[in-house]
């Protein structure tokens, strides 16, 4: 545990002044007993989502043993969970929300590990996104910090074992209603038995080369999307040339770039007809901007424009 922490804090924050995002739970908490002892400055941040009776003294708990372990302060932020997209989407955006405002600038460290990691690689499967689906987590996406993507679940569980600490058990993380949890209990460990063990760090490395993989590409796709450039769009001409793996990433960046939420690899493929396979088709609605507008992307002359809702897609159909 130490290790995987001191490695992270020399790559990433060799200043060592980090923030803790600490739950209770065993990752978290091994999490900070590692970090107290490796980093410079640690702040434990730890975020009550009052969904259960008690959290509220799970929180002060994990707060009271932060401090104890060596944590310069350690702040309870209490959240109201939403509804939209289910509870484990709507208690992920509260949680990440309250630390991003609480971390006062400093990077903050998850208890992701290797099983974890493991997990996100099958969900990405079972979208069927494409590559960028399972490449998984990466060990820093600013301001989110994962050391322990190459450290077993039971490793941290045994570092609390071997300093008294008693972890708290979330409810959660053993109902069946959630994806993740069947995954865990069920499915991880019927690939572990029937491939005779391996299985979570094979899908772990998988994730980790398919970043690098992906790095590569993202940068020719960044330089593709300049000479792509038309205006405020994209030319048809220079994108209907491109490999499709640049080409999708391109259309992927350009859209997101001009406010595109959520996007698909359905949205993709039929924006990126318009350039291969264009048989006089109207536009692709690619999902709402910030301010809640449709966005819709359409070819006008030779080039791929997004604009808003029923608009764009007249104008272009009285061009065409």
């Amino acid at each position: 545990m130490r290790h995987a922490v001191r490695d992270w804090l020399t790559a990433y924050a060799p200043e060592g002044v980090v923030a803790v995002a600490l739950s209770g739970g065993a990752d978290s908490l091994a999490l900070t007993a590692a970090a107290v002892v490796e980093a410079e400055v640690v702040d434990a941040l730890i975020v009550d989502h009052g969904l259960q009776d008690g959290s509220a003294l799970v929180a002060a708990e994990a707060a009271a043993t932060a401090l104890r372990l060596g944590c310069r302060s350690a702040r309870v932020l209490t959240v109201e969970v939403g509804s939209g997209g289910g509870l484990e989407a709507a208690a992920r955006r509260a949680r990440y929300a309250a630390l991003e405002r609480a971390r006062d600038g400093l990077p903050v460290l998850l208890g992701h590990t290797l099983d974890d990691q493991a997990e996100t690689v099958l969900l990405g499967l079972a979208r069927g996104s494409g590559g960028r689906s399972i490449h998984g987590m990466a060990e820093f996406s600013a301001p989110w910090g994962r050391p322990l993507l190459g450290v077993r679940r039971a490793v941290t569980r045994q570092l609390c074992a071997d300093l008294g600490l008693t972890p708290h058990e979330d409810p959660h993380n053993s109902s069946p209603e959630f994806t993740r949890v069947r995954l865990r209990t069920e499915v991880l460990p019927l690939l572990e038995e029937v491939l005779g063990g391996g299985a979570a760090a094979a899908l772990a490395r998988t994730a980790a080369q398919l970043r690098e993989d992906a790095a590569v590409l993202d940068g020719l796709a960044e330089k593709l999307l300049e000479s792509s450039r038309d205006g405020d769009g994209l030319s048809i001409e220079t994108l209907a040339t491109a490999a499709p793996a640049l080409r999708r990433r391109v259309i992927r960046a350009w859209l997101l770039g001009r406010g595109a939420k959520s996007l698909t690899d359905s949205n993709l493929r039929a924006v990126e007809m318009l350039v291969t396979a264009w048989r006089g088709q109207g536009g692709v609605a690619v999902g709402g901007s910030a301010d809640g507008t449709r966005l819709v992307a359409v070819r006008e002359h030779g080039t791929l424009i997004l604009g808003s809702d029923q608009v764009e897609l007249d104008r272009a159909r009285h061009h065409r």
